[in-house]
C-alpha cells in the first residue's frame, strides 16, 4: 500500500478520443440496437431488471413533478427539476456498489433516490428546515454542491484516498455541462490523471448552463477536453437508461483494476427551468424542445418492455401507482416538516464552546424575545 501520494504516481492510462457517435443501446423509438463492446456490459440485464429501472425512472419524475408543485405552491423555497435527465441518473446510479460514494451538484435527486436517501431529506433544505439533507455516510454520497463544480474535487480527493487505503470502491462527480468552464472541474481531472484516482466524472450535458447554449462554451463534444489531461471519455446517449449503465459499469470496472478516472458525457436535455426561479420560455426555442421530447427517457423504455411483452397495463397501472404513493409520502414529508427553533442555527457551528457564538446566541435570544410573543 502506498504511504504516500507521490508513491502512487503510475503511468498515466492511454488518452482516448470519443467517438463521434454516442454510444446508444435503445434508440428513441425503443428499439435494441447494437454497439460493441457496451452489449456486453448489459448482457446480464433480464428484462424484469429493466422493468425495475423503468420503474426508477417513473416514480423519480413523479416526485420531481409533485416538488415543482410543492415550489408553485409555496411549500418550497426552491427546486432544481431534472425532468428529461432520468434516465443518465438511474442509469449510472443503479451500476454503484453501497461502498462507493457520490458527489453531485443539486439536480442528482434521482441518484439521492437510487441510493436511499429518504424522500423527506430530499425536501427539507429547500424548505428551509435544515441545514443539510442527509448523512452521507449513510448512503455513500454527499449532500449537494450549491458552488458550481466544487464537488469533481472532492469526489476526486475520496478517491485518492480509497486508493491509499487499498480499498477498491469508486468515487462518483457529477456536473452538468457549465461546470465543465469552471477551474475546479478542471484541476480535479489534472490531479485524478496524475494519481490515476478511481473516480468518474458524470457530465449531465443537458444543453443549458442556466440559459447560456453549450455550443457558447464547447467548440467540440465536453468530452474531447478529457483525454488532453490524459482521461479516456465516452459520449454516450444520456436518455438511453440502458446504454448510461454500460458505459458507467464499463468506467467503475476499469476504476476499480486500478486503471483511473473515466470522462462520461451523458448527452441529454433539461426539459424544465435550470430551478423554479427560472423561466426558460425566454431563451429556450419551443421547436427545439419539441424535438427533445420524442427522444423521452422513460417512453423508449416502455416501448421496448411492451414490444417484449414483459410490460402489460396492469404492470404499468401498479408502477403509477407506487409512484403516486412515493409522491403523496414525499408531499407530506414536506408539508409536516416542523419549523426549527431559530437558536438552533448556532448550535453546530464549532465542535467545542466558543464564546463569541455563545455571545451571538444570547443577543438573537433578546432580539427575539423583543417581540410580542417571544420567548426564548
Amino acid at each position: 500500500m502506498p504511504s504516500s501520494l507521490s508513491e502512487s504516481r503510475e503511468s498515466a492510462p492511454r488518452a482516448s478520443t470519443p467517438p463521434d457517435r454516442p454510444v446508444q443501446l435503445l434508440d428513441a423509438s425503443g428499439r435494441r440496437v447494437p454497439h460493441a463492446p457496451y452489449d456486453d456490459y448489459v448482457a446480464d440485464v433480464t428484462g424484469d431488471q429493466l422493468a425495475s429501472l423503468y420503474e426508477d425512472l417513473v416514480i423519480v419524475r413523479r416526485l420531481d413533478v409533485e416538488a415543482t408543485a410543492l415550489q408553485r405552491q409555496g411549500e418550497l423555497g426552491l427546486w432544481p427539476p431534472l425532468l428529461g435527465q432520468e434516465a443518465a441518473q438511474v442509469g449510472s446510479a443503479r451500476v454503484l456498489r453501497p461502498d462507493d460514494f457520490v458527489f453531485s451538484s443539486y439536480r442528482e435527486n434521482a441518484v439521492a433516490y437510487c441510493r436511499g436517501v429518504k424522500l423527506t431529506e430530499m425536501l427539507n433544505v429547500w424548505r428551509g428546515t435544515a441545514l443539510s439533507g442527509w448523512n452521507p455516510y449513510e448512503v455513500g454520497m454527499a449532500t449537494p454542491a450549491i458552488v458550481i463544480g466544487t464537488q469533481a474535487l472532492h469526489a476526486m480527493g475520496y478517491a485518492v484516498g480509497a486508493k491509499l487505503d487499498g480499498e477498491d470502491s469508486v468515487a462518483v462527480a457529477y456536473f452538468g455541462d457549465g461546470a465543465t468552464t469552471q477551474g475546479d472541474v478542471n484541476e480535479a481531472m489534472v490531479f485524478a490523471a496524475t494519481f490515476r484516482a478511481p473516480v468518474i466524472f458524470f457530465c449531465q450535458n443537458n444543453q443549458w448552463a442556466i440559459s447560456e447554449p453549450v455550443t457558447l462554451q464547447a467548440q467540440r463534444p465536453i468530452a474531447d477536453r478529457a483525454p488532453g489531461f490524459g482521461i479516456p471519455s465516452v459520449r454516450v446517449d444520456g436518455n438511453d437508461v440502458l446504454a448510461v449503465m454500460a458505459v458507467t459499469r464499463r468506467a467503475v470496472e476499469q476504476a476499480r483494476e486500478g486503471g483511473g478516472p473515466t470522462f462520461i458525457e451523458a448527452i441529454t436535455y433539461r426539459m424544465g427551468p435550470h430551478t423554479t426561479s427560472d423561466d426558460p420560455s425566454r431563451y429556450v426555442d419551443p421547436l427545439e424542445r419539441e424535438e427533445w421530447a420524442g427522444r423521452d427517457p422513460l417512453a423508449r423504455v416502455e416501448a421496448y418492455l411492451r414490444e417484449a411483452g414483459i410490460l402489460d397495463d396492469a404492470l404499468a397501472a401498479s408502477i403509477a401507482r407506487r409512484a403516486d404513493e412515493a409522491a403523496a409520502e414525499f408531499r407530506a414529508g414536506c408539508t409536516e416538516q416542523k419549523d426549527p427553533d431559530p437558536l438552533t442555527m448556532f448550535d453546530h457551528v464549532y465542535a467545542e464552546p466558543h464564546r463569541g457564538i455563545d455571545e451571538q446566541r444570547r443577543q438573537f435570544g433578546e432580539y427575539l424575545d423583543s417581540f410580542e410573543g417571544g420567548e426564548h
